[in-house]
């Protein structure tokens, strides 16, 4: 980002919060949690209205921009800024600058998809990107940007309920039968559970038994009060992980796994669908083997042999059992069949799809909208639109609070809390909760000063941070460090149909100071803040 930034790149950062990237902004779109389909429908009601649209691109390479363009006319730039609460001009701004730029890019993170709307918050993106012809070409599109490594290769793999490997649909009887031709066994054809769908199993009784292999869903859970109670009730989990998690010591049974990014042979997939082959550099501690390994050894006990070799002490026999299981992998999906370990090294790995080996991997995934004709089907425009967060603000609960990272830590911590950062010299402390100078003084809180923070289902402590990167009515605490303030007693559980994600960007608190700590109404002078 900073390199396009340094050759003239123009940024605008839309986040509730004064961030780093807006640090770096030409604009900053202070934008209310939540409101995101507001703005995006509002850009593109200007877009449409301003005569900047691609309509080349729309007539022959998408569908329902009619049905679009009737749901974001009520969107004007004045109903955008009152719900959004960004200036009617900064919008207009956007508006013109996205859609007249040669190239352009639309980046999120989990400000869009921790919603129980997410699902519409990212069509409402492919919108705009569809309107304007910023996707399939080189310098355009639209990026997911990922929080740990290998998040798109988990979804590659069929780690969905819906889905088999390579994004096949479960479904389909003829993809099914493929598997399990190839598995000798037959595969369901309804979907699954996802996480949250999962709790509720559990809750009416249908879920028995857990086997989870590295997630933290004793801290991760949205409503962690109600999810720890949930596990509390299982009759058997079994936790494979590198480290003893929360959810680890409520386990039955804990089976060690192998750091399988050093500790093991493998491949990864970033977000741009790129696959490189990881290669084991140290041998797992004590009995810790590779999760591929202990799976194996699993099924081997349940009477099935996998035929997978079982020396998790040589490197060799670790490349093997990781490459079988990967070209078992390409037989069946055919956006990998062309990526042999031996092209992945040649070529230093190579994009999906990729479907033969005389195949050099997609640079572009939707290149095809610009043939003419299209090859495939046109891509759709989606019409989505505004609803509020779950969590209602009242005189109750007037405060929004919304929750993220800090770029040094590590979801829950269990891999990063309790060390010395590279960004700071003392070990990490997020026991804070981040609070508006305006607040702070309404509220008499100085930086410091502890205050307990109250939602619909929980309330904590925590020491005050004044920031000055947040507006009045808005607070941030930190996801990372649960042991010190268990943020996620507070976030609410309610979810999205589509994606199946809780709404943990957007809970309803009040703050209050903790009593027995001086008042400082009459200090008359500013207390310490930081600021953005």
């Amino acid at each position: 980002m900073l390199t396009g930034l340094h050759n003239g790149a123009k940024l605008y950062c839309v986040d509730p919060r004064r961030s780093e990237s807006a640090e770096w902004a030409d604009v900053w779109l202070g934008i209310d949690v939540g409101s995101d389909i507001a703005l995006a429908n509002a850009v593109g009601r200007e877009i449409i209205h301003a005569g900047l649209t691609n309509r080349e691109f729309i007539e022959r390479a998408t569908t329902g921009f009619d049905d679009y363009a009737a749901v974001v006319e009520p969107y004007t730039l004045e109903r955008g800024s009152e719900i959004t609460g960004v200036p009617a001009a900064a919008i207009r701004d956007l508006a013109h600058t996205y859609a007249q730029a040669d190239r352009a890019q639309l980046c999120w993170t989990l400000g869009i998809t921790e919603h129980h709307n997410a699902a519409d918050n990212v069509f409402a993106l492919i919108n705009l990107a569809l309107l304007c012809g910023h996707v399939g070409r080189y310098g355009s599109g639209l990026v997911p940007i990922r929080g740990q490594n290998n998040v798109q290769g988990g979804g590659d793999m069929g780690a969905l309920p819906n889905k088999l490997p390579g994004f096949q649909d479960l479904t389909d009887d003829d993809t099914r039968g493929k598997f399990e031709a190839e598995w000798g066994v037959e595969v369901p054809s309804t979907p699954g559970r996802h996480l949250t769908q999962m709790f509720d199993g559990i809750e009416e009784g249908a879920i028995h038994a857990l086997y989870i292999i590295g997630e933290n869903p004793a801290q991760a859970e949205a409503d962690v009060g109600r999810a720890r109670r949930l596990l509390g009730t299982v009759d058997f989990i079994v936790v494979q992980d590198i480290l003893l998690t929360r959810t680890a010591e409520m386990a039955d049974v804990v089976l060690p796994a192998a750091a399988d990014w050093c500790e093991a042979e493998g491949t990864v997939t970033s977000s741009e669908r790129r696959v490189q082959r990881v290669r084991k550099a140290l041998d797992p501690p004590g009995e810790a083997r590779p999760d591929q390994h202990v799976i194996a050894a699993l099924a081997a006990q349940l009477g099935h042999d996998w035929g997978l070799p079982t020396d998790t002490r040589d490197g060799e026999v670790v490349a093997r059992a990781a490459e079988m299981v990967w070209d078992e992998l390409r037989s069946l999906s055919p956006m990998h069949a062309g990526m042999s370990y031996r092209r992945l090294d040649e070529h230093g790995g190579l994009q999906w799809p990729c479907y033969d080996e005389d195949h050099p991997g997609e640079l572009l995934l939707h290149a095809r909208l610009w043939e003419d004709p299209i090859t495939g089907p046109p891509a759709p425009f989606t019409p989505v639109e505004y609803a509020p967060p779950v969590d209602e603000l009242t005189d109750e609960f007037p405060i929004r609070m919304t929750t993220g990272r800090h770029l040094d830590a590590y979801n829950t911590g269990v891999q990063t809390d309790g060390y010395t950062s590279p960004l700071r010299r003392e070990k990490r402390s997020g026991a804070r909760i981040d609070v508006s100078p305006e607040d702070a003084d309404r509220l008499d809180l100085a930086d410091g000063d502890v205050a307990s923070v109250t939602s619909r289902r929980a309330s904590l402590e925590a020491q005050v941070r004044i920031h000055d990167g947040l507006r009045p009515g808005l607070v941030f605490m930190a996801l990372h460090y649960p042991d010190e303030t268990d943020v996620n007693l507070l976030t609410i559980e309610a979810w999205d149909p589509k994606s199946g994600t809780a709404e943990f960007k957007a809970t309803a608190v009040r703050l209050e100071k903790v009593k027995g700590q001086p008042s400082h109404a009459d200090d008359g002078a500013e207390v310490g803040r930081v600021s953005a």
